[in-house]
């Protein structure tokens, strides 16, 4: 029955059905106080002074009642003077309970002692007279009439008295009724408002703190676990674990697009480099010996010898860049035997030390004790430093300092590791373009392949060791090569 409302409508519906009712029950109990005010002031002023009234008739009757005998006693003309003063009580509380009554049994009650009275105060009126005329035989009968008129307006006091305390006694069961349709109708409220807090509650759990706890043991890279204290932000870590995720995939994808790009671009090359040792090398190799052969048979000027010094280098340096190819195409097996790359170093820097003066390098070791042997291919780590000090050397075409340092050192979890430093003073390589120096035809070289480093790069990691480039514009240029000891 869910399904076509959306979740926002959904939690949104049941807060406000559950405010209507807390307004509902909120207002009904306001209204409640209001009607219990009602009873309560009808209690205490209406009814209440109704019968104080009441009361005040009975009182003010009965004090009149010994004041005529008083004064047949001993004739004081006093006591006739507060009789008349009760009597004029007697009407006043009269007039204020006719006021007061809201019913017509109680304005009928009323009239009749009203009546009745009107008559005991004229017998009262003639049984003085005959006193005073001396007549007490008539004024003695007619006062025997007189108690009775008295008892009868004494009993309708006291049946507008009974009235009047029947009014309050309903009017306070009317407050308890009210009261007790009160405490009804808040525990109504009550169950209605536990019934929809349990509602939001379950719904809450099943259509939100439910998923958000299985989207959160589903996002999570440690998979799902046991319910967590804090499902929202179990979410947030698992959400940014995803973040983190999608980014180092994008990275790796990133990487990998470039190594399928320098793939394809080897692929290239390797069909490339196939086809120019067939096309190139050979008549090239034919031509070297036959301008050899020339040299050395024929008598030539100063300028022709020149010339053909030129034509030969040119030939070298063809032959250097099908070389390069060939080399990059189709590497050469590692030989893999034990060798301290300290002698290596020492059989570079031997090698290269006419170059090094023609270039006016100097060169420097730094080496407190002999590396120790490593399982490497001689040649090819021989070809990895002597293109490093050659490029150099290039590097500082007005002469400079080439520091080559060596040093041994553990490293987690490969363990002892190699690593030979081979630094310049050169002009550096601009920031840009430290990141592009190692990949395949990069070269900043205007007669160079920009394959000398990269070839450099596979070979050290064929070893299972590292080439890094760390150079700062202006300060030089440092190629770190980081190799494993072995067993």
């Amino acid at each position: 029955m869910w399904k076509p409302v959306s979740l926002r409508t959904r939690v949104y519906a049941i807060l406000f059905t559950l405010v209507v009712i807390t307004f509902t029950g909120s207002m009904i109990t306001v209204w409640y106080t209001f009607r219990m005010e009602e009873i309560l002031v009808s209690i205490t002023e209406k009814h209440l002074q109704t019968f104080q009234t009441a009361e005040s008739l009975e009182t003010a009757l009965v004090n009149q009642k010994g004041f005529v005998s008083y004064f047949f006693l001993d004739g004081d003309p006093e006591w006739l003077r507060q009789l008349g003063e009760y009597r004029q009580i007697f009407k006043e509380k009269l007039n204020a309970a006719r006021h007061l009554a809201d019913t017509g049994i109680q304005l009928e009650v009323i009239d009749r002692i009203d009546h009745e009275y009107s008559a005991y105060v004229s017998a009262k009126d003639r049984v003085i007279a005959y006193y005073k005329d001396g007549d007490k035989e008539n004024g003695f009968k007619l006062h025997k009439e007189v108690r009775y008129l008295f008892f009868t307006i004494l009993d309708l006091c006291e049946q507008y008295k009974e009235m009047q305390i029947d009014r309050i006694h309903k009017a306070t069961e009317d407050g308890h009724a009210q009261a007790g349709k009160m405490r009804y109708m808040s525990v109504l409220v009550s169950i209605f408002v536990v019934i929809m807090a349990i509602t939001l509650i379950f719904f809450f759990i099943q259509h939100i703190l439910e998923p958000l706890r299985k989207l959160a043991g589903e996002a999570s890279r440690m998979g799902p676990t046991a319910a967590p204290q804090n499902e929202i932000k179990s979410l947030s870590h698992s959400v940014r674990d995803l973040i983190e995720d999608v980014d180092q995939t994008h990275t790796e994808l990133q990487k990998s697009r470039e190594t399928l790009l320098q793939a394809e671009k080897m692929a290239l090359v390797g069909k490339l480099a196939a086809g120019m040792a067939h096309s190139i090398r050979n008549p090239f190799t034919s031509v070297k010996m036959r301008m050899f052969s020339l040299g050395r048979t024929l008598k030539l000027t100063e300028t022709q010898k020149d010339d053909l010094d030129v034509i030969s280098q040119e030939i070298r340096h063809i032959d250097t860049i099908v070389q390069n190819f060939l080399e990059f195409s189709r590497p050469p097996k590692l030989k893999m035997q034990q060798v301290s790359p300290s002698v290596i170093v020492d059989l570079v820097i031997q090698l290269l030390e006419h170059r090094l003066i023609s270039y006016e390098v100097r060169i420097e070791v730094i080496r407190k004790r002999p590396l120790p042997s490593i399982p490497a291919d001689p040649e090819q780590l021989k070809e990895v430093l002597v293109n490093l000090v050659v490029n150099a050397c290039e590097a500082m075409k007005k002469g400079g300092q080439i520091v080559i340092s060596e040093e041994e050192t553990i490293e987690r979890p490969t363990g002892r590791m190699v690593v030979i430093r081979v630094s310049d003073n050169g002009p550096g390589i601009p920031g840009p373009l430290v990141d592009k120096v190692l990949q395949p035809f990069f070269t900043t070289k205007e007669e160079g392949t920009g394959l000398g480093l990269s070839i450099a790069s596979r070979i050290i990691e064929e070893h299972g060791g590292r080439l890094n480039l760390t150079s700062t514009e202006g300060m030089g240029t440092t190629f770190t090569i980081t190799l494993p000891v072995g067993n």
